[in-house]
C-alpha cells in the first residue's frame, strides 16, 4: 500500500467516478464515507511503519514517483491528513442537507486530492502549479453548467493565476539567496516577489474584494468550502517556505510586514463585517479576518507558529461548514440573504438560525465556543509583544461580534406575530446539531485536539520545534 496512492490518487479517481456514474442521492454518502475512512486510516495507521495484524504484515510506504516527480507523505503527515479528511467528511455529508450533492462531492474530492498533492510533491515549488489546477476546478464547482461566471469568480481566477508566476520566480531566486545569503539586493527582491505571490493566494488587503462578491453571486456552501480549503493548504505551503529558508524566519523586516498585513486584514474584515446588510457577505469578511489571524501568526516566534496555526485551522473548518450550511438552508426562502428578506426567519428556521449565530460567534472569538481558545492564546502572545497590534486584533473581533448581534436582531424582528415552527428536514437538523455540538466541545474542551496537534510540529524541521 502506498500513501500518495491512498490519499491523493484514490480520492481523485473516486471523484471522477462519482461525477459520471453515481446518482446524486448516493454521492454524499460515498464522498463522506471515503473521507471518513481515509481520516481514520491516517489517525490509526502510521505511515512507513510496519504493523503486524495476526499473521499479516501491513505497511504504508511513504513515496511514489510520477513523471519524474516525487510525492511523499511521511509519518508526520498522518495527523494533518486526519484533520483535512476529517473536516472534509463534514462538508461532504453536509451536501445532502444543503442540496448540492453530486457535483460538489465529486469536484470536492478532486480538489482535496490535488491540494494534498501540493504538500507532498518534491520539488515543493510544483505545489504552485497544483494550487492553480485546484483553483480551476473550484471555478467549475462555483459556476453551474451553462451559466456565465460572475465578477467574483473571474477575479478569483485572475488573482490565483497571477500568484503562480510570482511564487515560481521567487523560488528560482531563493535558490540563489541560499548560496549567497549576504546579497541584500537579491534577498530583498526575492522576499518582495514571494510576498506578492502569497498576497494573491491568500487575498491580502486590498486583494480580497472577490470574496464578498462570491458570497453574493454563488452558492454559500460551495463558496464556504472554497474559503476553507484553499487558505488551509496555502498557509501550510507558506509555512514550508518559512521552514526551508532561514533568512525568511530570521528577517525582522519580513516579520513586521507579515504582522502589518495580518493586522490590516483582521481589523478591516471585522469592521466591514459589522457594516454589512447581507449575511453572506458577513461570512466572507469573517473568513478574511480569520485568514488575517493566520498571516499574523507567521510573524510571531517560530516556536509558536505551528501550534497556533492549527489551533485556528481546525475550529475554522467546523465553523465555516456550519455557517455555510445554515446559509444554504435559509437561502432557499430568502434568495438574496439581505436583511430586508431574512427578517423574522428565526421563527421559520430556528435551528438554522441558531447554528448560524453560534458559528458567527465562534469566529468572533466568543467564550465557550470553538474559536475562543485560539484567540486567547494569540492575544496572550501579542500582548507580550505589542499592545497596539493587540488592540487592533481585538477591534476586528469586536466588529465580528457586532455583526453577529445585528444578525440576531434581524432574524428575530417581525412586523406581526407569527407561529414558531421547524421547517428544517431531519437531515438538516442532524447536521446542524452535530456542528453545534462540535463548536461547544472544541470551546469547552480544547484538549480534545491534543492527539491531533501533538505531532504536527514534526511536519517542519525548524519552526514549531
Amino acid at each position: 500500500m502506498n500513501a500518495p496512492l491512498l490519499w491523493i490518487a484514490l480520492p481523485f479517481i473516486t471523484g471522477v467516478l462519482i461525477l459520471f456514474f453515481l446518482r446524486e442521492r448516493y454521492s454524499a454518502l460515498a464522498g463522506g464515507g471515503l473521507s471518513a475512512i481515509l481520516a481514520l486510516i491516517a489517525l490509526i495507521i502510521p505511515i512507513d511503519t510496519a504493523l503486524l495484524i495476526g499473521s499479516i504484515s501491513l505497511k504504508i510506504s511513504p513515496s511514489i514517483q510520477f513523471f519524474g516527480r516525487s510525492f511523499e507523505l511521511n509519518t508526520a503527515d498522518g495527523p494533518l491528513l486526519a484533520i483535512i479528511f476529517g473536516i472534509a467528511t463534514l462538508w461532504f455529508f453536509g451536501t445532502e442537507a444543503s442540496g448540492t450533492a453530486n457535483r460538489f462531492v465529486s469536484l470536492g474530492l478532486m480538489i482535496i486530492s490535488l491540494l494534498t498533492a501540493s504538500i507532498a510533491v518534491e520539488p515543493f515549488l510544483y505545489a504552485a502549479l497544483l494550487l492553480e489546477i485546484a483553483a480551476m476546478l473550484i471555478v467549475l464547482l462555483l459556476v453551474p453548467a451553462y451559466q456565465k461566471p460572475g465578477r467574483g469568480v473571474v477575479r478569483f481566477l485572475i488573482y490565483q493565476t497571477l500568484a503562480m508566476p510570482f511564487i515560481l520566480f521567487s523560488g528560482w531566486m531563493l535558490a540563489g539567496v541560499e548560496s549567497s545569503p549576504g546579497d541584500l539586493s537579491t534577498t530583498t527582491q526575492a522576499g518582495t516577489i514571494l510576498g506578492l505571490g502569497f498576497a494573491f493566494l491568500l487575498a491580502v488587503f486590498p486583494l480580497y474584494n472577490w470574496i464578498p462578491m462570491l458570497m453574493e453571486e454563488n452558492s454559500p456552501y460551495a463558496t464556504g468550502f472554497l474559503l476553507w480549503v484553499l487558505p488551509t493548504f496555502t498557509v501550510i505551503f507558506a509555512l514550508g517556505f518559512l521552514d526551508r529558508y532561514a533568512w525568511l524566519r530570521t528577517s525582522p523586516q519580513l516579520a513586521s510586514a507579515i504582522q502589518f498585513a495580518g493586522v490590516l486584514m483582521v481589523a478591516s474584515g471585522g469592521i466591514f463585517a459589522a457594516l454589512q446588510r447581507h449575511i453572506g457577505r458577513m461570512l466572507g469578511y469573517a473568513s478574511i479576518a480569520e485568514t488575517g489571524l493566520l498571516i499574523l501568526i507567521m510573524g510571531l516566534k517560530p516556536s509558536e507558529i505551528v501550534n497556533l496555526t492549527f489551533l485556528i485551522l481546525i475550529p475554522r473548518g467546523l465553523a465555516l461548514a456550519v455557517w455555510a450550511l445554515a446559509l444554504s438552508i435559509i437561502k432557499r426562502l430568502a434568495y438574496s440573504l439581505r436583511f430586508n428578506e431574512i427578517q423574522g426567519l428565526a421563527r421559520r428556521y430556528p435551528l438554522a438560525v441558531i447554528a448560524l449565530l453560534l458559528a458567527q460567534l465562534s469566529m468572533s472569538g466568543f467564550p465557550l465556543l470553538a474559536g475562543f481558545p485560539a484567540r486567547l492564546a494569540i492575544w496572550q502572545e501579542l500582548a507580550a509583544q505589542s499592545l497596539g497590534i493587540t488592540v487592533w486584533v481585538f477591534a476586528g473581533s469586536l466588529g465580528l461580534l457586532v455583526a453577529a448581534i445585528r444578525t440576531l436582531a434581524v432574524f428575530v424582528m417581525v412586523d406581526e406575530e407569527k407561529k414558531w415552527g421547524l421547517n428544517e428536514s431531519w437531515v438538516q437538523s442532524a447536521m446542524l446539531g452535530l456542528g453545534v455540538i462540535g463548536l461547544f466541545i472544541l470551546g469547552l474542551f480544547p484538549q480534545v485536539l491534543l492527539p491531533f496537534m501533538v505531532n504536527l510540529p514534526s511536519l517542519f524541521d525548524h519552526i514549531g520545534q
